[in-house]
């Protein structure tokens, strides 16, 4: 039931997060966004692994794991989305955030084999790309735009997410660390990053107000601070591909604001492919099946 609350809380956090970018950009740069997020989301983590006297690994090679589930996880796709939202509109950023398990599915099975995908699941995958292809409408592009590269931008977000669950599943998530130590690693190590970044990510005018300021705040210390602690109890408990189910939760969060606060809208094909998407992923994480139940039914008759 614990994992449970803090997957579902997990989900209204990282959902609402797209709201909080949208915001933040209208004082600061893409940059400085994922700079900030970073930054007091370290800060936060770093107080709370005080607090309860996590120790930081020893081996250098868990080390250098961390820095590239850092620059795979936080740094690319951070920059990535808040980049990506300077075009696009926070609800379309969080649907296109739902193709996670999607990518994760893709990258856990062909470039970590850490799970194999049964025939649903690569039903689901090739469904979820046609999700894909409907919110993008090829139809109605004419030429690169920049919506269609803040989409792109998106699809290469949550590529990388994809990459990292199934790095963390195979090089860190069966190690005796506890979820708080991996938490801090992972936003410290790109916090870290972020600060040697900061001539040529985030510098620049910056324009304060307090909807920017409590958006960087909650971004950093919410959004990147205490639900990174879920994540990894969540991602340890139930693994990478289930873990990413989280994005069930976080488009409807993100439309929904974007809708209410931001009054966004949305075309035709973005909800319908959202929901093209969602069928995908329910077939992925076989919380639908088809091909297995059909091969259970069968399995009694044969074996008479």
């Amino acid at each position: 039931m614990k994992v449970a609350l803090q997957f579902i809380a997990m989900g209204l956090v990282w959902g609402a997060s797209f709201l909080f970018m949208k915001v933040a950009l209208d004082g600061v740069s893409f940059g400085q966004v994922v700079w900030a997020r970073l930054v007091f989301g370290a800060i936060t983590l770093g107080i709370i692994a005080v607090i309860v006297r996590a120790r930081l690994p020893r081996e250098p090679i868990v080390w250098l794991h961390f820095v590239v589930v850092a620059i795979t996880y936080c740094v690319i796709p951070y920059l990535l989305f808040a980049w990506a939202e300077q075009y696009v509109s926070s609800s379309l950023a969080s649907i296109y955030n739902a193709v996670t398990p999607i990518t994760t599915a893709i990258l856990v099975t062909a470039a970590f084999r850490v799970e194999k995908l049964n025939r649903d699941q690569v039903l689901g995958v090739l469904v979820g790309i046609v999700g894909v292809v409907v919110v993008i409408g090829p139809w109605q592009v004419a030429a690169l735009t920049g919506s269609v590269w803040g989409q792109l931008a998106c699809l290469g977000a949550v590529t990388c997410y994809g990459f990292s669950f199934g790095y963390i599943r195979k090089f860190i998530s069966h190690r005796a660390m506890p979820a708080t130590t991996i938490a801090v690693m992972n936003i410290g190590v790109a916090a870290l990053i972020m600060v040697v970044l900061t001539p040529v990510l985030a510098l620049g005018p910056v324009t304060f107000s307090w909807p920017v300021l409590l958006s960087l705040l909650a971004l950093g210390a919410l959004g990147t601070g205490v639900v990174y602690i879920w994540n990894m109890n969540v991602l340890r408990a139930w693994g990478p591909t289930a873990t990413s189910g989280v994005t069930y939760v976080t488009p409807v969060v993100g439309v929904a604001l974007g809708i209410l606060i931001l009054h966004e809208t949305l075309s035709w094909n973005e909800p319908v492919g959202a929901v093209v998407v969602l069928a995908g992923i329910l077939l992925t994480q076989q919380r639908v099946r088809i091909f297995t139940r059909r091969q259970a039914e069968l399995a009694p008759t044969a074996s008479v």
